[in-house]
C-alpha cells in the first residue's frame, strides 16, 4: 500500500491572507477539514479552516500567512495518508488484483480504474472493462465478480 495518496492540487492563491483554492480529486471532503494534514512533497500543511468555493475548497494552512506564501504553492499536488474504511473500494487497493468470476474463471489483473458516471470500470490487463457494480467480493489481492452473460464476448 502506498504511504500517501494524491488527494488534490492547489490551483491558486485566494485573497491576501494566505488562503488557497484546493481542487480535490477525491470525494472525501474530510481531507480538507480543519485539523487534517496534507503533504506537499516533504512539507506538511495543516488545515486551519476550509470552505467550499466553486469547483474546489478555499483552504487556510498553518504557516501560510500571506498571498506571497500562497502563490508559492500554486500547482502543488497535495497528498494524504490512506483512510481506513473497510466499506470502501480504494483504487490503490484494486490495481494489480486478480479478477475471477463467481464460477472460478480467471479474467486477468486490474491494470487501472476508469471513472465513469454510471459505475467506475475495472480496466483489465486484457483490455476488458468490468463495471464495479459486478464486484461481489474482494480480498487483499483478489476480486470476485458476477458479470452478466456475454460481458467478455467480442
Amino acid at each position: 500500500m502506498p504511504d500517501r495518496l494524491e488527494v488534490g492540487r492547489i490551483s491558486r492563491a485566494h485573497g491576501i491572507r494566505g488562503e488557497v483554492l484546493v481542487v480535490l480529486v477525491t470525494n472525501r471532503v474530510e481531507r480538507v477539514a480543519p485539523g487534517a494534514v496534507l503533504h506537499a512533497g516533504a512539507r506538511e500543511l495543516a488545515v486551519l479552516a476550509s470552505r467550499p468555493h466553486q469547483n474546489g475548497w478555499i483552504v487556510a494552512f498553518d504557516g501560510v500567512l500571506d498571498r506571497s506564501a500562497a502563490e508559492a504553492l500554486r500547482g502543488v499536488v497535495v497528498a494524504a495518508e490512506p483512510l481506513d474504511d473497510p466499506d470502501e473500494l480504494w483504487v490503490h487497493e484494486l490495481v494489480g488484483a486478480t479478477v475471477v468470476e463467481v464460477g472460478g474463471a480467471d479474467r486477468g489483473r486490474v491494470a487501472s480504474v476508469l471513472a465513469n458516471p454510471a459505475s467506475d470500470l475495472l480496466v483489465l490487463d486484457s483490455g476488458a472493462l468490468v463495471p464495479l457494480a459486478f464486484v461481489v467480493d474482494r480480498t487483499e489481492d483478489r476480486i470476485v465478480i458476477d458479470p452478466p452473460e456475454g460481458l467478455f464476448d467480442l
